[in-house]
């Protein structure tokens, strides 16, 4: 039987290599961003190269209405979603005190309060079925100490904790739900938001290609949280166990824009 999957920000960065490796994988696709153009000229790529059904849905996430399209494809019992990406979000090239209350609840509104409501539109279903998967993209900007003026990094850990919480409630009817946490990750995402990353050291940075194939693999062993790449798991080990004077010095100059 063919599985259905629908994934949030998908024309680009980790959304657009969800997309690709789920195509790969045989899934049905509903592909969920902004851009109608663009969404649409990505969708019938992926249908011509991979054989599947490609659903474009156009949603703005961060306001109420394109939650709800979304919501309600969620919720259509006769055709559901096994797979639920919520890939979608902004970070913020402006320091707190110098922000704003529309851009800040923006930024809330997508990282946060979308992936909540889409989360509750799906779980009820796959609960009752007994299967599905989650998967809630975060980052490892939200580990440890707050990032200096960053609320992006409060989102994140939010996303985190939230996915574990939900993880253990479903967790006895096998579905499965998971926090995936990457690095700096070489996407659209931080030209979007205005942040120079031309001193970041190349080593550092991972491609959204090895950020799915590793998510991937996780959910399906069972993992809540997801952390890709060795370097990664070790900079996390770092945040929860190393004096917390130290990991503010180092990470300072990274203001959790990861």
């Amino acid at each position: 039987m063919t599985k259905t999957a629908l994934v949030t920000g998908a024309t680009a960065g980790i959304g657009g290599a969800f997309a690709r490796r789920l195509a790969v994988e045989g899934y049905d696709l509903v592909l969920v961003a902004r851009d109608e153009a663009r969404l649409a000229a990505f969708s019938a790529e992926l249908a011509e190269r991979h054989g599947v059904t490609v659903v474009p849905l156009a949603a703005d996430l961060s306001t109420v209405e394109g939650c709800e399209r979304v919501e309600a494809r969620l919720a259509v019992a006769d055709s559901p979603v096994d797979m639920l990406v919520n890939n979608a979000g902004i970070s913020l090239n402006t320091p707190f005190l110098r922000s704003t209350v529309e851009g800040e609840e923006q930024l809330l509104r997508l990282n946060i309060h979308a992936v909540m409501r889409l989360t509750l539109a799906a779980l009820p279903g796959m609960v009752e079925r007994r299967r599905g998967d989650i998967i809630n993209v975060s980052s490892v900007a939200g580990f440890g100490t707050p990032m200096p003026g960053s609320t992006y990094s409060a989102s994140k850990a939010w996303v985190t904790n939230f996915s574990q919480s939900i993880a253990e409630s479903v967790r006895p009817t096998r579905v499965r739900v998971m926090a995936l946490c990457p690095g700096y990750t070489r996407t659209e995402f931080h030209d979007r938001a205005g942040i120079n990353m031309s001193k970041m050291p190349e080593w550092l940075w991972l491609s959204a290609e090895e950020v799915v194939r590793d998510g991937l693999r996780d959910l399906r062993r069972g993992k809540i949280v997801s952390v890709p790449d060795w370097k990664y798991k070790v900079a996390v080990f770092g945040l929860r166990h190393l004096p917390q004077g130290l990991v503010r010095t180092v990470s300072k100059d990274a203001r959790g824009r990861i």
